[in-house]
């Protein structure tokens, strides 16, 4: 890290020494990228900077989506480089679920230079205008007087929030050009900033008045550090909390007022949530996020809406909101609890905490209900990820952390290991596979004191699955567990409800959700890219395996292969 009197720099240095002093001088010191030919002069310098660790991949997506990793467990400006046209071609992807989750990367990507762009030359293309739809920022530096200013307006947008990821093209001749910039740290404008307050006095009667309050909420809480406050005012209100398009720790999940999520594909299953409050709350996200939305009212007619936001785009961007406001999370929770104990009656206080009691004695019932089932089918033939779950739960260190792509997998992981404080879980987001294996490199890379968990299905890990040479190569002790299903689960539920939905009768899942034949196995996968792994099929071995996964600081993976409605034979003959 540079100290301050290093931030300005001597001139006579070329744009490939300046811009890694820029990165320098905003404490990026981790840069995850795969190389191109275009890159090479400014990663010929890199080499003589030890304060930035390069975090090789084997394909640019992998690179991407274990910055975003990284980013989120940080919450500060992650660097990651790309190349030219290709490059950024293979991580858009990758860069839509980072936009959609609100991730700080900084992508820079290399291009052959200015003077080459009228001739169509191999790899041309307009790099910008590819950026542009899954960033928040994306630019060219066409003159090596503005490197720099560019590179720091870029961070800045970045990392102000509403955060996002942002790509500057910093073509080879510009780089190779002296550059007289002076570097200085990016100013991050603070966005700390509270309503007025007759607002918190609006909102405060609103929600008091109310029979039935709910409360929505979003990585938004999470982003301002709100959840304590998040958490007070649910107290003081007695209302249900859902979450609603996150990936990071929003609240205590044994708290009795959380309530999980809304849907994530269906309006349709998110309705009977959002239409049964009089008066709803949201912070921090946007209603509604599935795949298949609700195009009419999700509100109960009479009741009110209250939208506090930093992200001003998703206040009333599809549904309707009587009090919307751009403000800080956490300062304006905080407000509010002080107005609602400020106004609440005794009586008000008796009917929450009433209501209090009978959101949790329903929830801790639910919760019972699925742990009799998992009780059921324990230790039997096909393995159920409940199994799995529960060992872990009495082995993992207090300290663990859990990046969490199981998706059909994870209602059994949280059950039995249930976050309770920001930091201790991450999500995936967007509706992209893949940020399971790499996702846990970046939180390890950030938190190396910690036991990392990466989970995810086999059909996930597949889009990623060289990260796992890269755990090896940067001696990343993550852990990997591969929920070996045989195919898409997910696909096959969600087609499950249109065939529910289209009144047709359920038969056989289509051959394509199918990944069963040939079997991929997963342990054979890591342990050629350096990773040991075991193969997990039958109750009995799952204790063993996770005690080789703990035993030490390297990473690790569990083939762990659960119960799936698979057809290998079936497959075999297409």
């Amino acid at each position: 890290m540079f100290s301050i009197k290093t931030y300005y720099v001597m001139a006579g240095k070329t744009g490939n020494t300046k811009m890694i002093e820029q990165f320098l001088a905003d404490g990026m010191d981790h840069m995850f990228g795969n190389p191109g030919t275009v890159e090479q002069g400014f990663l010929d310098v890199l080499k003589t900077y030890q304060e930035i660790k390069y975090c090789l991949n084997l394909q640019e997506s992998v690179a991407l989506l274990m910055a975003d990793g990284y980013a989120r467990a940080s919450q500060k400006p992650t660097l990651v480089q790309l190349h030219s046209s290709p490059g950024i071609g293979n991580a858009v992807g990758a860069l839509y679920q980072a936009k959609r989750g609100h991730a700080p990367l900084v992508v820079i990507g290399g291009d052959s230079g200015v003077k080459y762009m009228n001739m169509d030359a191999q790899m041309a293309n307009d790099l910008v205008a590819m950026m542009a739809p899954v960033t928040k920022y994306s630019t060219l530096v066409t003159d090596s007087r503005s490197l720099l200013r560019t590179l720091r307006r870029a961070i800045k947008i970045a990392a102000t929030p509403p955060m996002g990821p942002v790509y500057v093209c910093v073509p080879m001749d510009i780089l190779d050009e002296v550059n007289e910039e002076v570097v200085m740290p990016t100013s991050i404008p603070s966005t700390r900033v509270l309503p007025d307050a007759s607002i918190i006095q609006s909102s405060a009667e609103m929600l008091l008045e109310a029979k039935n309050p709910m409360i929505f909420i979003g990585d938004g809480v999470a982003y301002s550090d709100a959840t304590a406050e998040l958490t007070q005012v649910a107290e003081i209100l007695g209302a249900e909390v859902y979450g609603v398009e996150f990936g990071d720790f929003i609240m205590d999940n044994e708290h009795p007022l959380y309530q999980g999520n809304t849907g994530h594909m269906f309006g349709s299953y998110s309705h009977p949530i959002t239409s049964k409050g009089d008066c709803n709350l949201i912070v921090g996200t946007y209603m509604m996020p599935e795949v298949f939305p609700n195009l009419g009212e999700i509100y109960h007619p009479d009741a009110k809406v209250i939208h506090f936001d930093l992200n001003s785009y998703e206040i009333a961007k599809s549904h309707r909101v009587d009090l919307g406001v751009v403000c800080d999370p956490k300062l304006t929770l905080q407000a509010l609890a002080n107005k609602l104990l400020e106004l609440i009656t005794e009586e008000q206080k008796t009917t929450a905490k009433k209501r209090t009691e009978q959101i949790g004695a329903a929830k801790n019932a639910m919760i019972n209900a699925d742990k009799k089932a998992d009780d059921e089918v324990a230790g039997k033939m096909p393995l159920q990820m409940a199994d799995f779950a529960r060992v872990l739960a009495k082995k993992i260190p207090d300290n663990s952390v859990i990046f969490d792509e199981a998706l059909t997998s994870s209602p059994p992981i949280t059950r039995y290991l249930p976050p309770r404080k920001p930091g201790d879980i991450f999500y995936t987001r967007g509706g992209s596979l893949g940020i399971g294996i790499p996702g846990a490199i970046g939180v390890k890379l950030l938190h190396p004191e910690k036991t990392v968990l990466g989970f995810t299905g086999d059909g996930g890990s597949m889009y990623t699955i060289q990260a796992l040479w890269s755990a090896a190569r940067h001696n990343v002790g993550a852990k990997f567990i591969v929920c070996n299903n045989g195919g898409y689960k997910l696909l096959q539920l969600n087609i499950d409800q249109y065939w529910e939905g289209k009144n047709i009768e359920k038969h056989d899942f289509p051959l394509p959700f199918d990944l069963s034949y040939p079997a991929i196995r997963f342990d054979e996968i890591a342990k050629s890219m350096g990773v040991d792994a075991l193969r997990v099929e039958r109750p009995e071995e799952i204790g063993p395996a996770i005690d080789r996964m703990l035993a030490d600081d390297k990473p690790f993976l569990i083939d762990l292969v659960i119960k799936g409605d698979i057809n290998p034979d079936l497959v075999n003959k297409i």
